[in-house]
């Protein structure tokens, strides 16, 4: 018993190694100067009220309760979508309004219930402050920053915008072109932060870098839409940024 656990160990060691290796090999190899985040997923882990506004709504239309992995596997393109996605087959466009609006409600009343910043997130961002950063997520925008002033991180990003913040969503580049823009960064001096393959198509379509979280909840095809840089910690975040060690 004592060989084999001496041995699950030290394959745990190896594997760390290999990844600190692999992570600073791809950090050493290009640094960023602004960071533009995700939202859910990413900065916030907002999956169970998410879920519970999804749920009530689904309640309200006389549907059943869908799975907690199954709804939080829908969020990411936003909110219209999202609902679409729950309710499921053929809805009627009446049907879309009325359960959008029941859920935008919901959520507004519940949003910080449950929600909380992931680990070494109010940390890094505070050791970050003097780089440009900025949110540009799905979500609306007045929550958004509801959100982030409620957790205390609003004042770290020179701007928030939300996904009717712009004519277009992500993965158009076009909200991220305008981040970049306002920030004055290029893009390939720039990372774009997520925890889903909308996160990193919309990195690629704008030209930036793109760096995933792995603890985050968003649907990932890693084989289709692979990142440059994949992150165990939101403090490893700290060793991407030009001018920092």
């Amino acid at each position: 018993m004592k060989t084999e656990t001496n041995s699950v160990r030290e394959g745990r060691r190896g594997w760390r190694r290999a990844y600190y290796n692999s992570f600073m090999k791809k950090t050493n190899d290009w640094k960023v100067r602004a960071l533009v985040f995700d939202l859910d997923g990413t900065l916030i882990d907002s999956k169970q009220d998410l879920v519970n506004s999804v749920n009530a709504t689904l309640r309200e239309m006389n549907r059943e309760a869908l799975p907690t992995d199954l709804v939080a596997s829908y969020v990411g393109s936003g909110a219209p979508v999202l609902i679409r996605r729950a309710l499921g087959g053929n809805p009627s466009e009446e049907e879309l309004k009325r359960a959008l609006a029941f859920f935008l409600v919901h959520y507004e009343e519940h949003k910080l219930d449950e929600t909380r910043l992931y680990p070494g997130v109010a940390e890094t961002l505070a050791e970050l402050r003097s780089s440009p950063m900025s949110v540009l997520t799905n979500k609306p925008v007045k929550i958004s920053v509801k959100i982030l002033e409620g957790l205390g991180v609003a004042r770290y990003f020179r701007s928030i915008y939300g996904g009717n913040s712009f004519e277009t969503k992500k993965p158009d580049p076009a909200g991220a072109k305008q981040v970049l823009s306002e920030l004055d960064v290029a893009p390939k001096e720039a990372a774009m932060v997520g925890d889903s393959e909308v996160d990193v198509q919309t990195a690629r379509n704008a030209g930036m870098r793109s760096v995933i979280v792995n603890f985050g909840f968003g649907t990932h095809d890693r084989a289709a839409h692979p990142a440059d840089v994949y992150v165990n910690r939101f403090d490893e975040l700290l060793g991407l940024v030009d001018g920092r060690e």
